[in-house]
């Protein structure tokens, strides 16, 4: 224990967190008047675990059960102190410069996505159940950053928004897009072409790698009788051909990886129309690149990247492109993930029953830690909107919000019922303990 005990001791200023030891010896950390949050290490290796790399071996002593958050608090409020109590502090990494760099050096390596690698990684996270998605997502799966207009807004009327802001990007004019062609590049379980089909009547080619998605997103619309017009394949992008007058990437991005930018969009710009607009929807870093940490990479997202809008825009004027606009979507995602994160819990025993604990638990460090990074981290989103020519956009941007307006007006959200609902409130933001 002395390790972590020396470790916590410069880290946490801003308390009080309790550690309780396997052998019941208590160590008080930091300052406060909220009622202290309590761990208990439940045997004697736990602690030494977690201080030879708190970044990796908090996560995996949680997942075994051999960190225990005692009530009323769990394992976000933890997360949430502790990641507060780093940006204050410095941080938590202890490694030296050598360490830091052979660990730089592995992680681009993680990024090398060929085919079938980037399969492989595709179907490592996507590839659990539809009724472990359905547990936690809104009723249409939209599995990246809702759009909260108001943050009081239910999840799935954020996500409404998102789709609706997207398409107001894409330029998809009512009445004068039934001929259009969309690509969306890492369709998910199919909601957004669905959406561009039904209220514009595009033809759209959803694209991804992972089997049971791309199923599903044929059932849909097969149940929708759009089959016709909106197809989903299992198939790599780099090997899409065709002209599409517009590319949607959502969420896609982050797994293509920061050597594989400039093969991205050099296909994406041999794609796309003279006249098309492609919309990039992605998780960003408010500063220069970096790396994915250890954990994510072993237990989440193998091979994938958080790029830097410098990573991007450099790709992109290397390829072809010309940037027509960028958004930074700052807090959506904090908003997104608390609700993840609470609707994940309600479900802790349909979980549990379907998988594990264990599994369990890894799904509320993963969405708790993942939350911190956009209230206390450097992780935003990006909205980047690319041209082959200029005059493919108006002269201001107002279009775009008159659009979104005018889309979300069209549908009411549907209401996500529960019967355990209120078991778990609703977490505020800015709510840490």
């Amino acid at each position: 224990m002395w390790l972590l005990d020396k470790i916590l001791k410069r880290l946490v200023r801003k308390g009080p967190l309790i550690v309780i030891d396997h052998d019941g010896r208590h160590y008080t950390y930091g300052a406060g008047t909220s009622p202290p949050l309590t761990i208990r290490l439940t045997d004697r290796g736990a602690a030494l675990h977690i201080a030879r790399d708190p970044r990796v071996g908090a996560g995996e002593a949680y997942m075994d059960g051999r960190l225990v958050v005692e009530p009323p608090h769990d394992i976000r409020d933890f997360i949430l102190l502790i990641m507060d109590n780093a940006q204050s502090s410095g941080g938590l990494d202890r490694k030296g410069a050598v360490r830091r760099a052979v660990g730089n050096l592995i992680a681009k390596a993680d990024q090398i996505n060929e085919r079938a690698r980037a399969s492989k990684n595709v179907v490592h996270h996507y590839d659990l159940s539809r009724q472990f998605y359905e547990m936690f997502l809104d009723e249409d799966r939209q599995y990246t950053m809702a759009y909260f207009r108001d943050p009081a807004n239910t999840l799935e009327r954020a996500q409404v928004d998102k789709k609706a802001l997207i398409a107001a990007k894409l330029r998809l004019e009512p009445g004068a897009a039934s001929d259009l062609r969309v690509l969306d590049i890492g369709c998910g379980w199919g909601g957004l072409a669905l959406y561009l089909n039904r209220h514009f009547g595009c033809e759209v080619l959803g694209v991804s790698l992972a089997p049971d998605q791309v199923k599903f997103a044929n059932e849909r619309a097969q149940a929708a009788g759009v089959a016709d017009k909106v197809r989903f394949e299992l198939i790599d992008y780099r090997d899409v051909t065709g002209t599409f007058d517009r590319i949607t990437s959502v969420g896609m991005i982050e797994h293509v990886g920061a050597l594989h930018f400039r093969e991205y969009f050099a296909k994406t710009n041999e794609l796309l129309a003279p006249e098309g607009i492609m919309l990039t929807h992605t998780i960003g870093r408010t500063g220069p690149p970096g790396t994915t940490d250890k954990w994510t990479r072993k237990y989440i997202f193998p091979g994938g990247y958080i790029p830097a809008m410098s990573e991007l825009v450099a790709a992109l004027e290397k390829t072809g492109w010309e940037v027509g606009d960028v958004e930074v979507l700052r807090y959506h995602y904090a908003y997104t993930l608390a609700e993840w994160y609470r609707r994940t819990t309600i479900h802790r025993d349909e979980i549990v029953a379907l998988y594990d604990e264990r599994l369990f638990r890894m799904w509320q460090f993963y969405l708790a830690g993942a939350e911190q990074s956009f209230r206390h981290g450097k992780m935003v989103n990006f909205h980047i909107q690319t041209v082959k020519q200029r005059s493919a956009l108006p002269m201001t941007r107002d279009y775009i919000q008159t659009e979104a307006a005018r889309l979300s007006g069209l549908d009411e959200a549907p209401r996500w019922h529960l019967a355990s609902e209120d078991k778990v409130p609703r977490v505020a933001f800015g709510q840490q303990r």
